[in-house]
């Protein structure tokens, strides 16, 4: 599966019963940079606003703008001098108080919050958005949202998705080597998503298709096939893993939802920022916190296949639970930002006893069934820490950190972000959580 095959998927009406569309024009190769002027001529654009931070600057961005000036274009340039970019109001700010809003285009030069910071601005101010990659470290270059903090809170805020997306292997080879760690370790995740998007289908009867699933495996294959080259910077293990995060965004706008490409992994890694931006705990990039989260989700998936479910137990545990003690719960480990998701339970209302029946039996009816799509569909614990180790990669909370204790409640929380039955509400509705998390 490459980049130019995504093409044949436009337009395309699936089995499953949607016509797929991904927005993105993609340009990948060695030595492309070149071409950005071109592909601005394309947009009629000779007026660029070009944003980066300071380190993609000397990565690419210094470069882009001599093309772009050498070619005759008028370059207005924001570049952020802070040692981290934060991806909040303050830095939204500065990006439009230094906007030019007579420009044709606007470029971003960067990965994962210049990209994001991008498409806001793109969004509000109705511009063509490119973005040059500068590392494959995360899934949402080709995302129509951005991921932000407001108010304290992270949250994904409506942008747009990318008119072009630019990688150049030259430039994406030469990223730190943690970043196209992230990278992997996000792709790792789609083992766990696949599968919970799968058994949701089953439990909760949400939309699912196989042919935007098996996009996402081959790809997710080719990482896992080159991983092992990755860290010495071997250019095709650095093209399958950033073709293999652009595969996933063109699958989540393929599906209109996320459920592609994340599960209770990246929920592990949303609970551990969310406390971070609430209370100052550490993190770590979200490809590596994604990484941990599945090797901790694969060793509880391993021991939910030991289980047989029990009606009356889990009947029993419903009924007795307190939702009230839960939210206190939140609010204490999580901050301010508890009050989203309590917000959203008012709205969904998952931990009623009347819904929790109604899912129990479709679980007890087709136990069979789920165990067999974690058989197929999910690797073994060791099969992946095998793979991650080799790389260097942390395979721990404490390795990051964060106090290993505390993972019981990370997953418990877990359940209570989205509207997404992932293996943390599995674990709920058969009232097994302590079973999984035992000795976690």
């Amino acid at each position: 599966m490459s980049i130019k095959e995504l093409e044949k998927y436009n337009n395309f009406k699936c089995a499953c019963g949607k016509i797929h569309n991904f927005s993105s024009k993609v340009i990948t190769g060695y030595d492309i940079l070149d071409k950005i002027p071109e592909t601005c001529d394309e947009y009629c654009a000779n007026n660029i606003f070009l944003l980066c931070d300071k380190n993609t600057f000397k990565a690419a961005g210094e470069k882009v703008i001599q093309i772009l000036k050498s070619a005759g274009k008028q370059v207005t340039e924001y570049i952020y001098n802070d040692e981290k970019v934060v991806p909040d109001e303050v830095s939204v700010g500065k990006a439009v108080l230094n906007f030019n809003s007579d420009c044709d285009v606007i470029i971003g030069v960067g990965s994962g919050v210049i990209n994001d910071i991008g498409k806001i601005v793109a969004n509000v101010s109705n511009k063509p958005y490119f973005i040059v990659a500068t590392a494959p470290s995360m899934d949402g270059y080709a995302a129509a949202g951005s991921s932000m903090e407001r108010g304290g809170v992270k949250t994904t805020v409506k942008s747009k998705a990318p008119d072009v997306i630019i990688g150049d292997f030259n430039v994406l080879k030469d990223a730190p080597l943690n970043m196209m760690l992230s990278g992997l370790g996000d792709m790792l995740a789609k083992y766990v998503a696949l599968c919970e998007w799968n058994i949701a289908k089953i439990i909760v009867g949400e939309y699912y298709c196989d042919e935007i699933a098996s996009l996402v495996r081959i790809a997710l294959d080719k990482c896992v096939s080159n991983a092992d080259k990755l860290m010495s910077r071997d250019a095709q293990a650095v093209q399958a893993v950033f073709e293999g995060l652009i595969i996933c965004g063109a699958a989540m706008e393929y599906a209109g939802i996320s459920r592609p490409a994340s599960g209770v992994e990246h929920y592990i890694s949303h609970i551990i920022d969310m406390r971070s931006v609430a209370l100052g705990t550490p993190n770590e990039s979200h490809g590596i916190q994604c990484a941990i989260g599945t090797l901790y989700a694969l060793k509880m998936y391993e021991r939910l296949k030991n289980i047989v479910p029990d009606k009356e137990k889990a009947k029993k545990f419903v009924q007795e639970y307190e939702y009230s003690a839960h939210k206190e719960f939140l609010k204490k480990f999580l901050g301010k930002t508890a009050e989203t998701l309590i917000a959203l339970e008012k709205k969904e209302g998952k931990y009623s006893v009347t819904t929790h029946e109604k899912r129990l039996e479709i679980i007890i009816n087709n136990w069979g069934n789920i165990i067999s799509v974690i058989e197929e569909k999910m690797p073994s614990y060791e099969e992946i820490l095998a793979v991650w180790k080799k790389l260097g990669g942390p395979v721990s909370l404490s390795e990051i950190g964060i106090d290993e204790k505390l993972f019981p409640e990370i997953f418990i929380a877990t359940k209570d972000i989205r509207d997404k039955y992932v293996l943390s509400f599995l674990a709920w509705d058969l009232g097994e959580t302590d079973t999984l998390l035992k000795e976690m």
